[in-house]
């Protein structure tokens, strides 16, 4: 499969995408968290798989906090799921 060639866009944009890159490198990390969260957003069109996972989160989290779940630690899970392959 060919490759599209974009360097048409970085020429007629207003800033080269290395300057823009240096430049927020220089803001504070919370600034550029936010900037990320922004940039990411605008790419992610599926609002709806977004909206079921956040209720999904928020739910477990409610779970959690209730005590009707427990909450497992990632390396736990890992090991219970080589076992369970072995």
């Amino acid at each position: 499969m060919k490759m599209k060639s974009f360097a048409h866009l970085e020429n007629s944009m207003p800033r080269p995408i290395e300057a823009l890159a240096e430049e927020v490198l220089q803001l504070p990390s919370d600034a550029r968290s936010r900037l990320l969260d922004r940039v990411v957003a605008s790419l992610d069109t599926d609002r709806a798989r977004d909206a079921a996972w956040d209720a999904l989160a928020a739910h477990r989290d409610a779970e959690i906090e209730s005590g009707s779940a427990v909450a497992v630690s990632g390396p736990e899970v890992v090991a219970r799921l080589r076992a369970e392959l072995e």
